[in-house]
């Protein structure tokens, strides 16, 4: 989210950024859902990419609705002053309010996504499955809202952070911002997923139980994870969700700064 962009550019680059993420990590993110849900793993291409439609679409919404807010967010920040630099926690909190208010459009995709990949089917099937009973399209926000602001934070705040740390504090060994990128995006992967999966496996159950046989309210779920596999029954997955969020945060990171100069090159001249 770069504040040389006004909001529809930066969501522009932002959905761009989104659909090729997913079409590239699309099977780490169908692992880390089956493992959560204790489902069994398979390598048939046609199923690890069930539900992608709606994950390009979630993704690329998100992540639009995330660089526009969080750029629009950045610009408010800064007030008088668009030249300075962001402080450390103003960074944060602009990345923690971008993700929380994508979340009100990721919940009920990933929704879709989720069914799709738990039972089959259609797009179309599966949202008319969904919508039988109403309150189903806001199962999950809770734990999504959570998920989405820490991860935001994550992609969109960290990496910017430790870069210029990196370059300021050791210009001898990062004399170039590739190279900092790549410990900024482990870092920026850390952060968001290792904060944020206790919430993304209770969303995750919630959203493949839509029957409520198993896993009841946000609480009721977050209880039943506990006691089945206590503290690690909540880092289910994880180990996929990292692999995915370093190279995503990495690749995001990368995307934005070129993405950006290639659709508006007058902008950043």
């Amino acid at each position: 989210m770069s504040t040389k962009l006004n909001e529809l550019e930066n969501a522009t680059v932002g959905m761009a950024v989104g659909v090729i993420e997913v079409c590239c990590l699309q099977p780490l993110n169908y692992a880390k859902n089956m493992v959560q849900q204790g489902q069994p793993l398979t390598m048939d291409p046609f199923k690890l990419y069930r539900g992608v439609g709606a994950n390009c679409v979630n993704m690329g919404s998100c992540t639009m609705i995330q660089f526009a807010t969080g750029g629009m967010a950045k610009k408010f920040v800064k007030g008088d002053t668009p030249d300075r630099a962001l402080k450390p926690y103003e960074e944060m909190g602009c990345g923690i309010f971008a993700g929380i208010i994508s979340a009100l459009v990721g919940s009920p995709l990933e929704l879709v996504m989720i069914q799709q990949q738990r039972k089959g089917g259609g797009a179309v099937s599966t949202i008319q499955n969904i919508v039988q009973h109403p309150p189903n399209v806001g199962r999950g926000f809770v734990g999504a809202a959570v998920r989405e602001g820490l991860w935001t934070c994550g992609y969109l705040s960290i990496p910017p952070i430790v870069r210029a740390e990196l370059t300021k504090s050791f210009p001898e060994t990062f004399d170039t911002q590739a190279k900092a990128r790549v410990p900024a995006a482990l870092l920026g992967g850390l952060f968001g997923c290792y904060l944020t999966h206790p919430f993304d496996t209770i969303k995750t159950c919630m959203q493949g139980d839509i029957e409520r046989t198993k896993f009841k309210g946000f609480v009721d779920t977050a209880s039943t994870i506990n006691t089945e596999g206590g503290i690690t029954g909540f880092y289910r997955g994880a180990t996929f969700r990292y692999g995915r969020m370093v190279i995503a945060v990495g690749m995001m990171d990368y995307l934005q700064s070129m993405i950006g100069p290639l659709l508006y090159p007058a902008k950043f001249q």
